[in-house]
């Protein structure tokens, strides 16, 4: 990966020692993390990084945080502000870099932020309750926000909904900064879309289900006057799928690697990370292992720049493991002791600022980029 520094990123929950973000140097070569720093942040349960990588946006009680990421990827707070609603669970940022969306898992809500130029984060530009009954009521009663995610060509945001087995599909008006429902994507009732993640060709879509334990493969065309999604495939992410205590695993993280050929999912229950090998011309999934991670509730996990390692957050466990992928031989290894952190929710990895662009020009009128 020649000179470039990367730094990891785990958000916490912080109902106990853990202040919120823990920040660790990654040596790529290696597969390993050596922790750094902490950074307080009131249970941070995902985070995001600006289009020029010099800002980290982090969940926050009730609210969102951004932070200045400095030449060692260190962090500085710059202001947080309230999304008028409950704690959300996951954040995206728009392809051209003006908003910054929202997922809220408790209020089914959907929070459009405006990103200013000086990396601070403005008012709410919009924001969208989705309505409807799902089918489990001991959980799903309701809806629940789990991912938003902006379609690669930025015409249209998709908002995986977790309680109603939807995935809605807005349009993007950038004149008026809202929301505006083109579609909506039905999926099997129970089945509890949890992630979506597009090819890095843009041309599939692949959807984690987090009650049926399966990935779903998306054709995606944008071209026309609405989205089109075509179902073109429908794998396990399970050991043995038809096991009668399939239904005590959950689907839980949902992952691309940098070669664009090898999407990675865990599941908690089993415990257990599997690869797929995808078809550059079809995008359809072959499965090559499914192993288990030492670690209790995989809820989140992260490919290192190499495509070499992996790391997975363990959530139940407290800890991250990390391990070497072997493709000759569909197997990992654990290359490294277990990290302890207080129940960890999300883990990324990025170049430092510097490595990813140098300054950015653009004119005073533009939000930041």
């Amino acid at each position: 990966m020649g000179n470039k520094k990367y730094v990891a990123y785990v958000g916490t929950y912080t109902h106990g020692n853990s202040k919120g973000i823990q920040v660790y140097d990654v040596d790529v070569e290696k597969g390993t993390l050596k922790e750094r720093s902490e950074v307080q942040v009131s249970n941070a349960s995902h985070t995001a990084i600006s289009k020029n990588g010099k800002f980290l946006y982090s969940i926050e009680d009730e609210g969102v945080a951004v932070f200045k990421r400095d030449e060692n990827g260190d962090l500085t707070r710059i202001n947080r502000v309230s999304i008028d609603g409950m704690r959300g669970c996951f954040l995206a940022t728009d392809v051209d870099g003006k908003y910054l969306y929202v997922a809220g898992y408790h209020d089914g809500k959907v929070t459009v932020v405006h990103t200013r130029r000086d990396g601070s984060l403005g008012r709410i530009m919009d924001g969208v309750y989705h309505k409807g009954l799902g089918s489990v009521a001991e959980r799903n009663f309701r809806p629940h926000v789990n991912c938003v995610r902006p379609t690669p060509d930025n015409k249209y945001l998709c908002a995986v909904d977790n309680g109603i087995d939807q995935v809605k599909i807005y349009r993007i008006n950038k004149r008026q900064h809202k929301l505006e429902l083109v579609d909506i994507l039905r999926c099997p009732r129970e089945s509890g879309p949890r992630i979506i993640r597009f090819s890095a060709d843009g041309r599939f879509a692949y959807i984690l289900f987090e009650l049926s334990n399966e990935i779903k493969v998306y054709s995606y065309d944008g071209s026309g006057s609405t989205p089109e999604f075509e179902l073109l495939q429908s794998v396990s992410t399970l050991r043995k799928p038809n096991d009668e205590d399939a239904i005590h695993n959950a689907a839980s993280g949902l992952a691309l690697a940098p070669d664009g050929r090898h999407l990675f999912c865990t599941t908690a229950g089993e415990n257990s990370v599997s690869m797929y090998e995808i078809d550059h011309e079809t995008g359809l999934l072959e499965k090559k292992f499914n192993l288990p991670i030492s670690g209790d509730y995989p809820k989140d996990l992260v490919i290192f720049p190499d495509n070499k390692h992996i790391a997975l957050a363990n959530h139940a466990s407290n800890s991250i493991t990390t391990f070497t992928v072997d493709y000759d031989k569909n197997i990992i290894v654990m290359n490294d002791k277990p990290h302890h952190i207080e129940t960890p929710n999300c883990i990324h990895i990025w170049p430092v600022p510097d490595e990813v662009a140098g300054d950015v020009h653009i004119d005073e009128d533009e939000e930041i980029m």
